[in-house]
């Protein structure tokens, strides 16, 4: 009777055995089933995000191309117009002669240069035969190495003070001269003192420059 309740209690320990192994092994195979295919979801997903992205770096490269060739028609239209936009020759060597592209460079610099704009101004009075007492200004170079380019560039002001000598008929043209000028010159102080053979004139005025565009070109993560 002993070895039957013995031989029993075996057959049951081992069916108990048994069944703990193949539960165990269930709840393995369950759990890496679940993790393998959360893992295999999210790389899936990453994927089709990676994949998203390069196509809309795709289309927007098209779109890139496209306004390169419409940028690059337009820049050779501009360029080649004679005359140019103030009436010059665009092959002469006249103040008003030139392309387009450099009668924009000179109108609106993209660099803080304090001694072309002193040569400029003192040119650009001189025509009127006025005896020119001085140029005064601050030469901000340094300070503006900053802003040579931006990735959305605004005219910044260069000012300074000039001081003619002349007779009325000049100093007037000198103000003319201003207006005429391809730079912007805006007239802050204006101060005229002598009589009318005899006027010096000192104007505090300021002109601009803008720093060049540059491209802000950034790289993206897919997370």
């Amino acid at each position: 009777m002993a070895d039957v309740l013995s031989t029993k209690r075996l057959l049951i320990d081992k069916a108990n055995t048994t069944v703990v192994i193949a539960v165990s092994l269930a709840v393995f195979l369950f759990v890496f089933s679940a993790v393998s295919t959360k893992t295999f979801i999210s790389k899936a997903g990453y994927q089709n995000r990676v994949i998203a992205a390069k196509r809309e770096a795709r289309e927007q490269l098209k779109d890139d191309k496209e306004a390169v060739k419409k940028l690059r028609k337009s820049y050779n239209s501009f360029v080649s117009t004679d005359p140019n936009s103030i009436g010059g020759s665009r092959g002469g060597l006249d103040k008003k002669d030139g392309d387009n592209t450099k009668i924009v460079l000179d109108a609106l610099p993209s660099n803080y240069d304090f001694p072309a704009l002193a040569t400029s101004m003192e040119s650009l009075v001189a025509t009127e035969g006025v005896k020119i007492n001085s140029f005064n200004g601050t030469d901000d170079e340094i300070a503006q190495a900053a802003n040579i380019t931006s990735t959305n560039p605004v005219p910044i002001g260069m000012p300074f003070e000039l001081s003619v000598s002349s007779d009325y008929g000049k100093i007037q043209g000198v103000i003319t001269a201003f207006e005429k000028s391809i730079r912007p010159i805006e007239l802050v102080t204006l101060d005229i003192s002598g009589d009318r053979e005899g006027l010096t004139m000192v104007v505090g005025a300021r002109t601009y420059f803008q720093p060049a565009k540059s491209l802000n070109v950034t790289t993206k993560v897919v997370r």
